[in-house]
């Protein structure tokens, strides 16, 4: 089951986050743990004058699983406002359960074994929750 969880797409994005740091000047930065395991997602967003994602740095100290999903969103949702990662953390929740037949962004897609160990589905939502958590208002 482990080498269906940690195949080579999940092992190659997980190596992408470990390259991609923090921003040097994040305009919001939220930190999300999770205590049942031990991963900590720090995401750190730079805004344009709109309140769109400009750039996203990112540091996991987790699992493949929680580093792939934080380099997913760092590829994914530059341009995206704030309302859209709230929609892609539940839609990325909606379709881990078996609720939604897609998700909701392709790239998602990699997590597909994910949906049979539900152990597993918030090593995947934990770089959401940092990232949702440091759009909203006050950014804590």
């Amino acid at each position: 089951m482990l080498e269906s969880l940690y195949h080579r797409d999940i092992v190659d994005l997980a190596r992408a986050s470990r390259t991609r740091g923090r921003l040097a000047a994040p305009d919001r930065s939220a930190r999300a743990d999770n205590p049942l395991c031990g991963d900590r997602v720090t995401m750190d967003l730079a805004l344009d004058g709109g309140g769109a994602i400009a750039a996203i740095g990112h540091l996991v100290r987790g699992c493949a699983l929680c580093e792939a999903a934080a380099e997913a969103i760092a590829e994914t949702a530059v341009g995206m406002e704030p309302a859209e990662i709230a929609a892609a953390r539940a839609g990325a929740r909606s379709w881990l359960k078996g609720e939604a037949a897609a998700p909701p962004w392709g790239r998602l897609s990699l997590f597909a074994p994910v949906r049979d160990v539900p152990s597993r589905h918030e090593c995947v939502l934990l770089p959401f929750a940092a990232a949702e958590r440091a759009l909203a208002d006050d950014g804590a």
